[in-house]
């Protein structure tokens, strides 16, 4: 089940897309743990779920997403 990002977690996003903000993302994928450092290139909306799609073309799916530059969005 998806569950949309918070406004505020959106605009953080943002703002890191915006000003180039190299970012270190944890987020779970097949229900492990994983972190990467990158900068953001773009969201989009793929199937109908949100992404976040780094310089280096890796995606990942907005609701995944743990932490963010040391901020907590969810709970693992």
């Amino acid at each position: 089940m998806y569950t949309p990002i918070s406004c505020e977690f959106f605009d953080q996003l943002n703002v890191a897309m915006k000003r180039n903000i190299p970012s270190t993302i944890v987020y779970l994928e097949n229900n492990e743990k994983k972190t990467i450092k990158g900068l953001i290139e773009t969201m989009s909306v793929i199937d109908g779920f949100e992404y976040l799609i780094l310089t280096t073309k890796e995606q990942i799916k907005l609701d995944t997403v743990l932490t963010f530059n040391g901020r907590r969005h969810k709970e693992e």
